[in-house]
C-alpha cells in the first residue's frame, strides 16, 4: 500500500503552527483523557457537536444553484469569471476537523484494554465514518486532495509541502473506513429512538456507505476521467463495478433489518419539529436528523429565507421540476397547463413541495386562509414550501423557524438500493415494487413498472436527459424512472440534485436550460396574458407597461434579469439568466493562496487557464 503523506500545507494567511495550535482537539490532553468509555462517547460527541450538519446545510444547500431551482443571481461560479484567485475555500476550518478525527484514531488506543471490545470497535467506526465522511466531502470540491490518517505535527515540514493524493487511492481508503463501520458500529443503545437523532450507529454507517459508493460507482462509469488530471482512471484500486456493488450491499442490508419505513406524510418531515412519529421498533425514516425546538429557543431561518422579497435570491422550482411528477394514475403529465390546473391529479409530493391553490396558513389569530402566491418572493411564478412552516411567525423574520431536519432518510436508502440494482443489471418488478413501488404508492401515484401494461414512457423526460446534452448516454426507461423519483422525493436536500448532476456527468444542464435562455416558470395562456388569472380571489398578471409586484411580472425582453414569455405574448414565463458550463467545473480549483505556500498541490486539470 502506498504510503499516506498528510498535508495541511494551507495558506498564506495561517502559518502551520498557526494551524496546529488551534485545533479543538489540543483541548484534550492524550496522555490524561481516552482512559475509558466516558471519554470516547465524550471526544465523539464533540464531533457531532462541530460537524453535523443543520438547517442551512440541509434546506439551503447547494441545489438551489441548479437546473431545477431559480435564483434572482447565481453564484459566480457559473458566470464564467471564477478563477483560483477568486477561490477561498482551502483554509484552516477546511482540514481542521479531519485532523480532529485524526487525533481521535490516533490516541484512543490508550483506552483499549480498559473498554469491552465491541465497545470501543464501535467508537473506531464512528471516527471512521467521519473520516470517510469529511474526505468524500472534499473529494467533491477537489478530486485528489488528501486522505488524513495522522495528526500533523510542527516538526512534520516535509509532509506539509507534500503533493496531493490520487482520487482512486483517496477513495479506497474511504471504502476501508466505510466498511469498517458498517461493521462495527453498533445498532441499540446510540441513539436509534432519541427524539434528537444525532448518534452515529450502525444504520447511520450504512446509509451514508449507499450514498457514497453509488456516488463514486456512478462518478467512474460516467466520467471517462478523472476530472483532477484529465486522464482516465487507473483501475488500481476498487472499480466502478466493485463499488456499486457495494452499495447495493448495504442499501439491501439496511432495507432487509426492517427497522425503518416510510413515514406516512411527507410533507410533515420537513416542518415539524419531531423527527420520530412514536417509540415503537419502526421508527419511521429518519435515520440521521437534527432537532430544533421552538420551546427551547433553538431555532433557525429557512422560513424567511424562502418567503422574504429582501433576505434571499428569490428562490423558486421551474417548470421543469414540476414537470417531473407523475399523475396518480402513473402516466407523464401534460407540458402547456395553467399553474391553477397543473397541480390536480398530481403526485402528492409536488403540492407538499410546492405552493398549489387551496394550501392554508395559520395565523397568529387562530384563523387559516388561503395562501396566495408572492411573486416578489419568487422568479417563476412557483413557490417552494418543502421547508416551509406555513405560519405568520416563522415567516415574519429570521431565525424564528422550529422544524426539525432529516439529514439522511430510509427514503433516500431505497433509492440508492434501486439505482445502484439498475446500473449492476439486478433490477426487477419485485425490487421495483419494494423501492420505487413503495415512494410512489406513499405519494398516491400508482406504480407501474417499466415495460408492464400500462407504463407509458415519457418522451420529454427522455429528452431532457438525452437530447442535446454534452456527454451523450444511453438510458433505461428503468433508469430514467428512477432519475425522476430521486428529483420528486429529494430535491431540496441538501445537495442531492446537485451531487447527482456531477457524478452523471450533467453539469451541462444547469448552462443549458430552457434552450440556454435561462430558466422557465409557470404557463401563461393565451386569455391569462391578456386577462390574467385568479388564484384566492386575487388576479395575478403579466404586463410590458406595469411595475413588477407581488400580482404581476413585467415583461421586459431577453437581458439577464429580465422577464420574457417564450411565445412572445403568451407562453412560460422565462427568467432570463445565462449561465456557464465547461467540464473543468466538475472540480473547483486549488486556490492561488495555497499554492503560493505549497506549488506541489497542483492545479486542477482546466483551472490552469483562469
Amino acid at each position: 500500500m502506498k504510503k499516506v503523506v498528510l498535508i495541511i500545507a494551507l495558506l498564506a494567511a495561517c502559518s502551520c503552527s498557526d494551524f496546529l495550535e488551534k485545533t479543538p482537539a489540543n483541548k484534550f490532553a492524550a496522555d490524561t483523557f481516552f482512559k475509558s468509555e466516558t471519554d470516547l462517547r465524550l471526544y465523539a460527541n464533540g464531533l457531532i457537536d462541530a460537524a453535523l450538519p443543520g438547517a442551512t446545510d440541509m434546506a439551503l444547500g447547494e441545489d438551489r444553484y441548479t437546473d431545477l431551482c431559480m435564483t434572482k443571481a447565481s453564484k459566480e461560479f457559473y458566470w464564467g469569471s471564477y478563477s483560483a484567485s477568486k477561490a477561498d475555500n482551502w483554509t484552516t476550518s477546511t482540514w481542521s476537523f479531519p485532523r480532529r478525527v485524526a487525533y481521535m484514531l490516533e490516541n484512543m488506543p490508550r483506552c483499549k484494554e480498559d473498554v469491552p471490545e465491541e465497545i470501543y470497535n464501535h467508537y473506531e467506526g464512528v471516527a471512521r465514518f467521519w473520516r470517510a465522511w469529511i474526505t468524500v466531502k472534499r473529494i467533491k470540491v477537489f478530486g485528489d486532495c488528501y486522505y488524513i490518517d495522522k495528526v500533523i505535527q510542527p516538526g512534520d515540514s516535509v509532509l506539509l509541502y507534500s503533493p496531493r493524493q490520487d482520487r482512486e487511492y483517496m477513495f479506497h481508503r474511504i471504502t476501508e473506513d466505510l466498511i469498517f463501520a458498517c461493521e462495527n458500529c453498533l445498532n441499540d443503545g446510540f441513539g436509534i429512538n432519541s427524539d434528537g437523532r444525532v448518534y452515529v450507529n450502525r444504520y447511520v454507517a450504512l446509509a451514508y456507505a449507499s450514498r457514497f459508493f453509488l456516488y463514486e460507482g456512478t462518478y467512474r462509469k460516467y466520467h471517462k476521467t478523472n476530472p483532477s488530471t484529465g486522464k482516465p482512471w487507473t483501475g488500481e484500486y476498487e472499480s466502478s463495478q466493485e463499488l456499486l456493488l457495494l452499495a447495493e450491499k448495504y442499501a439491501k442490508e439496511l432495507v432487509d433489518m426492517g427497522v425503518f419505513s416510510l413515514a406516512p406524510d411527507y410533507r410533515s418531515l420537513f416542518v415539524q419539529d419531531k423527527l420520530k412519529v412514536s417509540d415503537a421498533k419502526l421508527t419511521c425514516e429518519v435515520i440521521w436528523g437534527r432537532k430544533y425546538s421552538e420551546e427551547l429557543s433553538d431555532k433557525h431561518g429557512v422560513t424567511y429565507k424562502y418567503c422574504s422579497t429582501t433576505s434571499s435570491l428569490l428562490y423558486s422550482p421551474t417548470k421543469d421540476y414540476v414537470r417531473m411528477f407523475l399523475k396518480t394514475d402513473g402516466t407523464p403529465a401534460e407540458e402547456a397547463v395553467s399553474v391553477t390546473k397543473e397541480f390536480d391529479g398530481r403526485d402528492k409530493r409536488l403540492s407538499d413541495s410546492v405552493l398549489s391553490p387551496g394550501r392554508t396558513m395559520k395565523k397568529s389569530d387562530g384563523s387559516q386562509p388561503e395562501m396566495l402566491p408572492n411573486w416578489t418572493w419568487t422568479c417563476g411564478g412557483y413557490e417552494w414550501i418543502k421547508w416551509v412552516q406555513l405560519e405568520d411567525v416563522p415567516m415574519s423574520g429570521d431565525n424564528k423557524s422550529y422544524n426539525s431536519v432529516p439529514i439522511i432518510r430510509y427514503a433516500e436508502v431505497l433509492l440508492n438500493y434501486a439505482e445502484a440494482a439498475e446500473e449492476l443489471g439486478h433490477m426487477d418488478q419485485a425490487l421495483w415494487d419494494k423501492t420505487i413501488g413503495a415512494l410512489r404508492r406513499r405519494a398516491g401515484v400508482k406504480s407501474i413498472y417499466p415495460g408492464e401494461a400500462g407504463y407509458v414512457a415519457d418522451k420529454w423526460l427522455r429528452n431532457y436527459y438525452t437530447k442535446d446534452v454534452k456527454h451523450p448516454v444511453s438510458l433505461s426507461d428503468n433508469m430514467l424512472e428512477i432519475r425522476r423519483e430521486r428529483v420528486t422525493e429529494l430535491m431540496l436536500e441538501g445537495q442531492s440534485r446537485y451531487d447527482d448532476l456531477m457524478r452523471w456527468c450533467m453539469g451541462d444542464l444547469i448552462e443549458r436550460r430552457y434552450e440556454h435562455k435561462g430558466w422557465r416558470g409557470i404557463y401563461i395562456t393565451q386569455e391569462e396574458a391578456t386577462q390574467g388569472f385568479v388564484w384566492g380571489g386575487t388576479t395575478y398578471t403579466v404586463s410590458k407597461t406595469k411595475k413588477s409586484s407581488e400580482t404581476n411580472y413585467k415583461i421586459t425582453g431577453y437581458a439577464d434579469g429580465a422577464w420574457s414569455l417564450s411565445e412572445g405574448n403568451y407562453g412560460y414565463l422565462i427568467y432570463n439568466y445565462a449561465l456557464v458550463w465547461d467540464d473543468t467545473m466538475y472540480t473547483h480549483p486549488i486556490p492561488q493562496s495555497a499554492l503560493n505556500v505549497n506549488p506541489a498541490l497542483g492545479q486542477n486539470e482546466g483551472w490552469q487557464w483562469y
